[in-house]
């Protein structure tokens, strides 16, 4: 048995790795239409452990006892359910079947990375709404509450809930299961499955709000899928090139902020703090991508990525990648693609002429009240002298939605326009 003051610690870690493992197996068992029960028997179990661990301890096999107390709470809850006497009769022998065959199984570890893989391509199912598959896979697979998954998108509880409740009914109503997809139809849920994994790690690596500058929860969870999903028959080259993109940029949180929470930017970085055992993995996964003829985003990305992960402080080769960037910027002609291009312009060609590639992103819909060009565009113009426009940047990026983090640095750069505001006009 585990000392009681442990327990917390061990409790959340294993909430973290295991709920999603059993509200996956539990939903095969179930099957999907009764979801809901699922999550709820391995909340059950959680509440038990919380009940019962931090006075007598937890148990030698901790996982094993949550399996265990999630198939009992799942019978528990069958027999106040309305079901008939032979559907009761029927889930409760499969549930009791599978629950004293688990331990014993040699492919335990490969049944449950199989049940969780179908589980998060169930919820990116293309009838399923973008947004309702994030918090389904956040819910279902890791094991997030709705309140944590509203902080984490800046949503109220009672909206990612709806999401929820609807997705959970259009897998009830449409009969969706936990078959892979073939073909051409496979490949098109992969596509959507990276791209929720990578906008969850996205949203965890620049929170939008917030006091701290990286949830490391939301990234840790995407990584953990996605090299899930790397260690399956589903290991494509673009899966080995997100997680090369996730590992290289990970590599460099603990260098992203200095002791007090405050930005560090690229530039700024120490190097020395990036942690190598992931670089290593970045790189790893990137010659596995480099298998194939097709090319996609994720491979530019982390191509991207190791560059800056292979060069020596100061002398990163800029020219390779803003290249890299104009082949990204061909694939995907977004404004945020653009607007990160244009930092690599200013390495090559100077301020103005990232000033001149920005310009027609002012007018973009898309990134009006978007804090990052505000303040390239405030950064920009403060290299060429303008400092009381490069102010009026600064002080309109304060007025849009960013982390304290940001929130801070805008506010030190806005001070230092400020202080100099007049050397722009001596000559």
């Amino acid at each position: 048995m585990s000392a009681p003051g442990q327990t917390g610690v061990l409790l959340d870690h294993l909430f973290r790795r295991q709920a999603g493992r059993i509200v996956s197996h539990l939903a095969r068992v179930l099957g999907p239409a009764n979801l809901d029960l699922a999550e709820e028997a391995v909340q059950e179990a959680m509440l038990r452990a919380l009940q019962s661990w931090p006075y007598q301890g937890a148990p030698d096999n901790a996982a094993a006892w949550l399996f265990r107390v999630a198939h009992n709470a799942v019978i528990d809850a069958i027999r106040r359910r309305r079901f008939t006497v032979d559907q009761e009769s029927e889930a409760i022998e499969e549930i009791a079947r599978a629950a004293d065959a688990l331990p014993d199984r040699p492919d335990l570890e490969e049944q449950l990375r199989d049940e969780e893989l179908r589980m998060i391509f169930m919820c990116c199912h293309p009838e399923i709404p973008r947004d309702a598959s994030v918090a389904l896979s956040l819910k279902t697979v890791g094991g997030f509450s709705v309140p944590e998954i509203a902080r984490a998108f800046l949503a109220e509880d009672a909206t990612v809930a709806q999401r929820l409740v609807r997705a959970r009914r259009q897998i009830r109503d449409r009969g969706l299961t936990l078959d892979m997809p073939g073909g051409l139809e496979l490949q098109r849920r992969l596509d959507a499955v990276l791209d929720v994994i990578y906008f969850i790690f996205n949203e965890g690596y620049a929170a939008h709000e917030g006091d701290a500058l990286i949830r490391h929860d939301l990234c840790g969870e995407a990584f953990r899928l996605a090299r899930l999903m790397a260690a399956s028959s589903l290991a494509e080259p673009r899966v080995h090139a997100l997680v090369a993109v996730m590992a290289f940029q990970s590599a460099r949180a603990a260098a992203r902020v200095d002791e007090l929470g405050d930005l560090i930017l690229l530039d700024d970085q120490d190097r020395r703090r990036w942690d190598r055992r992931l670089i290593a993995l970045g790189f790893q996964h990137f010659d596995r991508s480099i298998a194939g003829d097709a090319v996609s985003e994720y491979h530019v990305q982390a191509a991207i990525a190791a560059t800056h992960a292979r060069s020596a402080p100061g002398q990163v080769p800029w020219a390779t990648i803003l290249d890299l960037y104009d082949d990204l910027l061909a694939m995907n002609p977004s404004p945020v693609v653009a607007l990160n291009r244009a930092v690599a312009v200013a390495k090559v060609h100077g301020p103005e002429a990232a000033l001149a590639a920005i310009e027609p992103l002012r007018e973009d819909p898309r990134l009006r009240g978007y804090h990052l060009l505000l303040a390239l565009r405030g950064h920009l113009l403060a290299e060429l002298g303008s400092r009381a426009e490069a102010a009026g940047c600064f002080h309109a990026a304060l007025e849009c939605r960013c982390s304290e983090p940001e929130r801070r640095l805008l506010k030190r750069k806005l001070e230092e326009c400020r202080s100099t505001e007049g050397q722009e006009t001596i000559a």
